[in-house]
Protein backbone atom coordinates (compact mmCIF):
# COMPACT_ATOMS: atom_id res chain seq x y z
CA UNK A 1 0.00 0.00 0.00
CA UNK A 2 1.09 3.48 -0.73
CA UNK A 3 -0.21 6.37 1.38
CA UNK A 4 0.20 9.81 -0.02
CA UNK A 5 0.36 13.28 1.94
CA UNK A 6 2.31 14.62 4.44
CA UNK A 7 2.36 13.80 8.72
CA UNK A 8 1.95 17.58 9.00
CA UNK A 9 -1.07 16.89 8.33
CA UNK A 10 -3.45 15.07 11.46
CA UNK A 11 -5.81 13.41 8.91
CA UNK A 12 -2.57 11.67 6.98
CA UNK A 13 -1.32 11.18 10.20
CA UNK A 14 -4.45 9.29 12.10
CA UNK A 15 -4.31 6.91 8.90
CA UNK A 16 -0.54 6.42 9.03
CA UNK A 17 -0.69 5.74 13.06
CA UNK A 18 -3.47 3.15 12.35
CA UNK A 19 -1.83 1.46 10.04
CA UNK A 20 1.04 0.97 12.08
CA UNK A 21 -0.63 0.20 15.13
CA UNK A 22 -2.42 -3.14 12.80
CA UNK A 23 0.74 -3.95 11.35
CA UNK A 24 0.17 -3.35 7.86
CA UNK A 25 3.08 -2.08 6.06
CA UNK A 26 2.85 0.78 3.58
CA UNK A 27 4.85 3.09 1.85
CA UNK A 28 5.15 6.72 2.20
CA UNK A 29 4.81 9.53 -0.36
CA UNK A 30 5.24 13.26 0.71
CA UNK A 31 2.41 15.30 -1.29
CA UNK A 32 1.39 18.85 -0.74
CA UNK A 33 -1.78 19.48 -2.75
CA UNK A 34 -1.52 23.52 -2.01
CA UNK A 35 2.30 23.17 -3.54
CA UNK A 36 1.93 20.06 -6.02
CA UNK A 37 -1.42 21.15 -7.61
CA UNK A 38 -1.31 18.83 -10.53
CA UNK A 39 0.19 16.10 -8.54
CA UNK A 40 -2.10 15.97 -5.85
CA UNK A 41 -4.93 16.17 -8.30
CA UNK A 42 -3.59 12.92 -10.55
CA UNK A 43 -4.31 10.96 -7.05
CA UNK A 44 -7.12 12.39 -5.53
CA UNK A 45 -9.45 14.36 -8.23
CA UNK A 46 -10.61 16.83 -5.25
CA UNK A 47 -7.29 17.74 -4.37
CA UNK A 48 -7.34 16.77 -1.05
CA UNK A 49 -5.12 13.78 1.29
CA UNK A 50 -4.55 11.57 2.70
CA UNK A 51 -4.90 9.00 -0.07
CA UNK A 52 -4.12 5.34 0.27
CA UNK A 53 -3.52 3.09 -2.92
CA UNK A 54 -3.97 -0.33 -2.21
CA UNK A 55 -1.90 -3.38 -3.94
CA UNK A 56 -4.11 -3.65 -7.04
CA UNK A 57 -4.07 0.33 -7.70
CA UNK A 58 -7.22 0.91 -6.24
CA UNK A 59 -7.38 4.56 -4.82
CA UNK A 60 -9.24 5.23 -1.05
CA UNK A 61 -9.70 8.68 -0.64
CA UNK A 62 -10.86 10.59 2.91
CA UNK A 63 -9.38 9.61 5.63
CA UNK A 64 -12.40 7.93 7.43
CA UNK A 65 -13.06 6.02 4.51
CA UNK A 66 -9.62 5.01 4.47
CA UNK A 67 -10.07 3.69 8.08
CA UNK A 68 -13.05 1.83 7.44
CA UNK A 69 -11.60 0.22 4.99
CA UNK A 70 -8.82 -1.11 7.22
CA UNK A 71 -10.61 -1.89 10.63
CA UNK A 72 -12.61 -4.36 7.50
CA UNK A 73 -9.43 -5.92 6.63
CA UNK A 74 -8.16 -6.00 10.17
CA UNK A 75 -11.64 -8.20 11.09
CA UNK A 76 -11.27 -8.83 14.76
CA UNK A 77 -8.43 -6.90 14.87
CA UNK A 78 -10.29 -3.26 14.30
CA UNK A 79 -10.17 -0.36 16.14
CA UNK A 80 -13.74 0.45 16.00
CA UNK A 81 -16.49 -1.92 17.43
CA UNK A 82 -18.26 -3.27 14.84
CA UNK A 83 -22.16 -2.56 15.89
CA UNK A 84 -24.55 -1.37 18.52
CA UNK A 85 -23.43 1.41 21.57
CA UNK A 86 -20.26 0.65 21.50
CA UNK A 87 -19.67 1.48 17.95
CA UNK A 88 -21.53 4.34 18.55
CA UNK A 89 -19.76 6.05 21.54
CA UNK A 90 -16.75 5.33 19.54
CA UNK A 91 -17.37 6.88 16.63
CA UNK A 92 -18.63 10.56 18.84
CA UNK A 93 -15.28 10.48 20.08
CA UNK A 94 -13.37 9.87 17.40
CA UNK A 95 -16.21 12.57 15.22
CA UNK A 96 -14.99 14.95 18.01
CA UNK A 97 -11.36 14.47 17.29
CA UNK A 98 -11.95 15.20 13.68
CA UNK A 99 -13.53 18.44 14.46
CA UNK A 100 -10.86 19.51 16.49
CA UNK A 101 -8.49 18.45 13.76
CA UNK A 102 -10.87 20.55 11.31
CA UNK A 103 -11.11 23.53 13.59
CA UNK A 104 -7.70 24.05 14.08
CA UNK A 105 -6.42 23.27 10.43
CA UNK A 106 -9.80 26.44 9.86
CA UNK A 107 -7.54 28.64 12.04
CA UNK A 108 -4.04 27.90 10.22
CA UNK A 109 -5.66 28.51 7.19
CA UNK A 110 -7.22 31.29 7.97
CA UNK A 111 -3.63 32.77 8.26
CA UNK A 112 -2.12 31.04 5.92
CA UNK A 113 -4.35 31.88 2.68
CA UNK A 114 -5.21 35.48 2.93
CA UNK A 115 -3.46 38.75 2.82
CA UNK A 116 -3.11 40.30 6.15
CA UNK A 117 -5.28 43.58 5.66
CA UNK A 118 -8.10 40.53 5.23
CA UNK A 119 -7.22 37.58 7.70
CA UNK A 120 -10.17 37.37 10.01
CA UNK A 121 -9.47 37.21 13.71
CA UNK A 122 -12.75 36.62 14.78
CA UNK A 123 -12.83 33.70 12.98
CA UNK A 124 -9.71 32.21 13.89
CA UNK A 125 -10.62 32.72 17.51
CA UNK A 126 -14.23 31.18 16.85
CA UNK A 127 -12.16 28.02 15.48
CA UNK A 128 -9.70 27.95 17.91
CA UNK A 129 -12.36 27.84 20.48
CA UNK A 130 -13.94 25.12 18.90
CA UNK A 131 -11.37 22.84 18.76
CA UNK A 132 -10.33 23.50 22.57
CA UNK A 133 -14.39 22.47 23.19
CA UNK A 134 -13.89 19.25 20.91
CA UNK A 135 -10.32 18.89 22.88
CA UNK A 136 -11.74 19.34 26.74
CA UNK A 137 -15.52 17.21 25.53
CA UNK A 138 -12.00 14.22 24.62
CA UNK A 139 -10.27 15.35 28.43
CA UNK A 140 -13.26 14.77 30.34
CA UNK A 141 -13.35 10.94 29.13
CA UNK A 142 -9.65 10.59 29.21
CA UNK A 143 -10.28 11.95 32.73
CA UNK A 144 -12.15 9.24 33.67
CA UNK A 145 -10.25 6.55 32.14
CA UNK A 146 -7.12 7.12 34.51
CA UNK A 147 -3.55 8.09 33.28
CA UNK A 148 -3.15 4.43 31.81
CA UNK A 149 -6.19 3.86 30.42
CA UNK A 150 -8.21 4.06 27.26
CA UNK A 151 -10.93 5.82 26.17
CA UNK A 152 -12.87 3.11 25.21
CA UNK A 153 -12.58 -0.26 26.41
CA UNK A 154 -9.74 -2.56 27.81
CA UNK A 155 -6.94 -1.77 24.41
CA UNK A 156 -6.45 0.79 22.04
CA UNK A 157 -8.61 1.94 19.43
CA UNK A 158 -9.13 4.63 17.01
CA UNK A 159 -11.11 6.96 19.28
CA UNK A 160 -7.51 7.08 21.72
CA UNK A 161 -5.61 7.47 17.98
CA UNK A 162 -7.56 10.11 16.58
CA UNK A 163 -7.50 12.59 20.04
CA UNK A 164 -4.19 12.02 20.84
CA UNK A 165 -3.25 12.93 16.92
CA UNK A 166 -6.11 15.59 17.49
CA UNK A 167 -4.31 16.79 20.56
CA UNK A 168 -0.59 17.07 19.15
CA UNK A 169 -1.84 18.28 16.30
CA UNK A 170 -3.13 21.52 18.18
CA UNK A 171 -0.18 21.58 20.35
CA UNK A 172 1.88 22.30 17.39
CA UNK A 173 -0.12 24.28 15.12
CA UNK A 174 -1.74 26.73 17.87
CA UNK A 175 1.05 26.82 20.16
CA UNK A 176 -0.68 29.87 22.01
CA UNK A 177 -3.92 28.82 22.84
CA UNK A 178 -1.83 26.07 25.53
CA UNK A 179 -3.76 23.13 25.03
CA UNK A 180 -1.55 21.49 27.44
CA UNK A 181 -2.65 23.11 30.66
CA UNK A 182 -6.29 23.07 29.34
CA UNK A 183 -6.75 19.73 28.63
CA UNK A 184 -3.89 17.84 31.11
CA UNK A 185 -5.74 14.34 30.90
CA UNK A 186 -5.89 14.29 27.12
CA UNK A 187 -2.04 15.47 27.31
CA UNK A 188 -0.70 12.32 29.18
CA UNK A 189 -2.52 10.03 26.80
CA UNK A 190 -1.39 11.35 23.84
CA UNK A 191 2.27 11.91 25.47
CA UNK A 192 1.98 7.87 26.49
CA UNK A 193 1.12 6.90 22.90
CA UNK A 194 4.03 9.44 21.42
CA UNK A 195 5.97 7.77 23.12
CA UNK A 196 5.19 4.26 20.79
CA UNK A 197 6.60 3.20 17.60
CA UNK A 198 3.79 3.89 16.03
CA UNK A 199 3.47 7.33 16.77
CA UNK A 200 6.88 7.79 16.64
CA UNK A 201 7.19 7.00 12.91
CA UNK A 202 4.78 9.60 11.76
CA UNK A 203 6.52 12.73 13.31
CA UNK A 204 5.61 15.37 11.53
Amino acid sequence: MKLYGRYLSPFVRRVAVTLNVLDMPFEHIEVAPFDEWERAKAINPVVRIPALELADGEVLIDSAAILDHLDEVAGARALVPRAGKPRREALKLVATAVGAMEKTVGAVYEGRFHAKEKIEQAWIERCENQAVSALQALDAVAAAAGRDGWLLGDAIGQADISAAVAFSFAAMARPKLGVAEKVPNLAVLAARLEATPAFQKTRP
